[in-house]
């Protein structure tokens, strides 16, 4: 509207000066009368009534996908499911949840929420909601049916197994927490392991808490693997948490906002030995505080050459609850590597492709440390100078290839066709009671619990049903790995998610073990001061 008012203004003004004198106006104000003329002839000439609000949404889109390729537009419902996403809480029930052939499988309950309270149990399945059928639903439909204002009422029909009848359960829907801490353990005396899935509101204080849970560490193994990022602020914070007070953590600079840097506040409130995971899906604010450890020599970085998103969004509200995601800065890390990757503007698919060329190795700029040297630009860390390399990501200092050796494409098409899950559906239907029973604590369950082979073969039945080709050598080389997802997603059932990593990484996580073996090496260059 202030643009409106602007242009009358303007228009008002040379009018009064010269009657007869046509408008100048600058370039840009030209073309946002041009937008409106196109608006309003539509709105009002048009041979049919037009929806407008479609149209709209749809020039904005066009005109965001011609600039760079994070500026983004969301509807008012993309906005409040993101908004809850940072504010690290919604209204809701307090259900985990899986879609599975259509319909809605609890698989873990909130300890002390709605849900548990009333009586809702893992594995339960959800099919009505508020007298409706849920069959068939959508993965994307189910927080609409499920969330709601704190104090609203739900009512659920639930079908349970060995019960004959479904069950209805009425539930106030309460303030449901969103972690971003997954996983906080002591993986041995001097070890300890955290798990970050993204950065929101309450990730600090989160990560704090599980800072005091294992308390008297000698060396954390952070792990940011496939951390999309999220709010700057609680990035810059995590990277403050290990750096001493005053050291620049990130810059950003943009053409319409001033350069700012942002330096460590506190004294860092962990002095031992850091090891931060990354991989290829590790991106944004995670990169930022890889980065900016790696920088300072203050962390080792373990893993794959992060994704190399380094653009700053400001959200900008669009009056009707949805919102504009506008790229208004670059960030940089301590020693000024560019974080982003090389784009062209308004070529998305092909930032995209070059991101899938990259993994597979078909351009030259390969996930791979031996050819990135070569081709990177080089910098130098700012307190032992070793060489770091920019041109996009964060390259790690030890990294870890992929290990495809197991997964066989037999494996890919069981878990493609939902036979793993189908498997972990009616296992747990048939043996909770004695799982929980048998195994009152994690500890008790990895040191005794087994997955037999009588039990892992039963999938290959299940596979053949599902016109699955039985392939024995794929089943050969995926049967261990298989065995240990299994029994990862159990122990998550039985516990918390974790649990899962707890019992999955030592098993299965190829850069958790090798950093786990770089915690251990007490003489390794890089510990020495």
């Amino acid at each position: 509207m202030s643009i409106v008012l602007l242009l009358i203004a303007v228009n008002g003004n040379i009018y009064a000066q010269n009657p007869n004198a046509k408008p100048k106006l600058a370039p840009n104000v030209e073309q946002l009368q041009k937008i409106m003329r196109v608006y309003n002839n539509l709105d009002k000439l048009y041979v049919e009534d037009v929806d407008m609000k479609p149209l709209v949404e749809k020039a904005i889109r066009s005109m965001l996908l011609e600039l760079d390729p994070h500026s983004t537009y969301l509807t008012a419902e993309e906005m409040k499911s993101a908004m809850e996403m940072t504010r690290g809480k919604f209204g809701g029930i307090g259900v985990a949840y899986d879609v599975h052939h259509d319909s809605i499988v609890v698989t873990n309950v909130l300890p002390g929420g709605p849900a548990e309270n009333v009586g809702v149990r893992p594995n339960d399945r959800i099919v009505e909601v508020d007298s409706k059928s849920v069959v068939d639903i959508q993965r994307g439909d189910v927080p609409k049916l499920l969330r709601g204002d704190i104090g609203s009422v739900v009512n659920i029909g639930v079908v349970r197994h060995g019960v004959a009848e479904m069950l209805n359960f009425s539930i106030k829907r309460d303030n449901i927490p969103l972690t971003s801490v997954d996983a906080a353990y002591r993986v041995d005396e001097s070890v300890g392991y955290i798990k970050v899935n993204r950065f929101g509101n309450t990730t600090m204080s989160e990560f704090r808490e599980a800072m005091v849970k294992l308390q008297g560490i000698e060396t954390l193994i952070l792990d940011l693997s496939s951390n999309p990022g999220g709010l700057l602020n609680q990035a810059i914070d995590m990277a403050d948490y290990f750096l001493p007070k005053g050291l620049l953590v990130t810059s950003t600079e943009g053409r319409a906002i001033p350069t700012t840097e942002y330096l460590s506040k506190n004294n860092q409130e962990f002095d031992g030995r850091v090891i931060v995971i990354i991989n290829e899906g590790s991106a944004s604010g995670s990169e930022a505080v890889a980065g900016a450890l790696q920088d300072w020599d203050r962390a080792l970085i373990v893993g794959r050459r992060s994704y190399g998103k380094g653009l700053v969004q400001r959200e900008m509200p669009l009056g009707d609850g949805s919102a504009m995601r506008l790229t208004v800065a670059r960030y940089h890390t301590p020693s000024g590597r560019v974080i982003q990757r090389p784009y062209e503007a308004g070529k998305r698919d092909d930032y995209n492709k070059a991101f899938i060329d990259r993994l597979r190795g078909e351009d030259g700029y390969v996930d791979s440390l031996s050819r990135d040297s070569v081709s990177l630009p080089e910098y130098k860390t700012l307190r032992r100078g070793r060489v770091v390399y920019g041109g996009g990501g964060i390259t790690p200092d030890v990294k870890v290839e992929v290990d495809t050796t197991r997964v066989s494409q037999y494996l890919v098409n069981l878990v493609a066709k939902g036979v793993r899950d189908d498997f972990m559906m009616e296992y747990m239907d048939a043996n909770r009671q004695r799982l929980e029973s048998e195994y009152p604590t994690f500890a008790k369950f990895e040191s005794d619990f087994k997955l037999g082979d009588e039990e892992l073969d039963r999938i290959v039945d299940m596979a053949k049903a599902k016109g699955v080709e039985y392939d024995a050598e794929g089943y050969k080389s995926s049967r261990e790995l298989l065995r240990n997802q299994i029994s990862a997603m159990i122990a998550q059932r039985l516990f918390t998610m974790s649990e899962f990593y707890q019992y999955i990484n030592i098993r299965e996580n190829e850069l958790f073990n090798r950093a786990l073996e770089l915690a251990r090496q007490h003489d390794l260059d890089f510990w020495a001061e």
